[in-house]
C-alpha cells in the first residue's frame, strides 16, 4: 500500500488493506466499530490478522453472539487471533511493507500510510513482539459453522433455518436481558418447530452456547411473559418431556423478521 486511502468506511478501509496485505496483518488498538467492520470483511482466502485490542473493547464487541459467533469462525479457520492489548496508541493496521493509521472523520475514514521505509520496519517488529508476548482473549462463543451444522443434526433444516432467518434479521443478539440473545433466539425457534426442551437445551449446552440451567431460566421467563407455552409429553421412562411452543397468537404466523420484532417489542413492554 503506497498512498493514502480515503473511504465511505473503516469496512472498505480494511477491505483495501486486506487486499494490499502480502503477509500477515497486525490492527492495532482498533475500536468497537473496527472490531466489527474486520470480523464482517474477513473472509476464506484473506491473510492472516493478529489483533492487538484492549480488552474494554473485545468484551462489549464479543457479547454480541452474531460478532462473537464469526469471530470465533475466522479463528477456528486460522485466519484470526486476538490478543489483549492495554498499552494505547492510534488504531493501526501493520505490515511488513506498511504502516496505516486509521481516522474516523463523520462520514469519511482515512487511512493515512507512512512511506518511510525505517520507521515500517520499527513498527512491525515492535507490534509483533507486542503480540507474541500478549496474553491471548479466549472467545467463549463457539463458530457460526459449527453452531448451524450441529443444530441441523440435532434438531433438523427446519429448525436451523429459522434459527439462521431470526439471526439475519437482527442488527445485534447480546446477552444482556434486554433484547434477543441467543438463547431467547434458540427457544423461539425451537418453540415455532414445537421442538422439545431438552433437545433445545441439550444442543445448546452440548454446542457451547449455554447451560442447560441457563436454558431453563429462560424458557420460564419467556412463558411468563406469553411468548411461550409448553405441554408435557410422556416418556418410557422418568419424568415428562416439556414440548415448547409459541404462546401468543401474534407470533404463530409469524416469519423469521416478525417473530423478532414481535418477541422484541414483548420483552421490551
Amino acid at each position: 500500500m503506497q498512498s493514502n486511502l480515503f473511504e465511505q468506511t473503516v469496512a472498505d478501509v480494511l477491505s483495501e488493506a486486506l487486499d494490499a496485505a502480502d503477509g500477515e496483518l497486525l490492527v492495532v488498538n482498533p475500536t468497537i466499530g473496527t472490531v466489527e467492520a474486520l470480523v464482517d470483511v474477513l473472509e476464506e482466502g484473506s491473510p492472516m490478522v493478529r489483533l492487538l485490542a484492549s480488552e474494554n473493547v473485545l468484551k462489549p464487541v464479543m457479547a454480541d453472539f452474531l460478532v462473537a459467533s464469526r469471530a470465533a469462525d475466522h479463528v477456528d479457520a486460522g485466519r484470526l487471533d486476538i490478543r489483549a492489548y492495554e498499552e494505547g496508541t492510534n488504531t493501526l493496521l501493520v505490515t511488513a511493507d506498511a504502516v496505516v493509521a486509521v481516522v474516523d472523520v463523520e462520514s469519511r475514514v482515512a487511512g493515512l500510510v507512512t512511506d518511510d521505509a525505517a520507521f515500517i520496519e520499527q513498527a512491525y517488529e515492535q507490534f509483533e513482539r507486542t503480540f507474541e508476548a500478549a496474553e491471548p482473549f479466549t472467545l467463549r462463543t463457539p463458530g457460526i459453522t459449527r453452531v448451524r451444522e450441529s443444530l441441523v443434526s440435532s434438531l433438523g433444516e427446519p429448525t436451523a433455518d429459522d434459527f439462521d432467518a431470526v439471526l439475519a434479521s437482527l442488527e445485534t443478539a447480546r446477552g444482556n436481558g434486554d433484547g434477543l440473545d441467543e438463547v431467547t433466539v434458540s427457544l423461539l425457534v425451537a418453540a415455532k418447530n414445537e421442538d422439545l426442551l431438552y433437545d433445545i437445551s441439550k444442543w445448546g449446552e452440548d454446542v457451547g452456547i449455554a447451560s442447560k440451567a441457563t436454558f431453563s431460566r429462560t424458557k420460564t421467563r419467556l412463558e411468563e411473559l406469553g411468548l411461550i407455552d409448553t405441554e408435557k409429553v410422556p416418556i418410557d421412562v422418568g419424568r415428562p418431556r416439556l414440548r415448547l411452543k409459541l404462546g401468543d397468537e401474534r407470533l404463530h404466523d409469524a416469519d423469521a423478521g416478525q417473530l423478532a420484532s414481535t418477541a422484541q417489542s414483548m420483552l421490551a413492554a
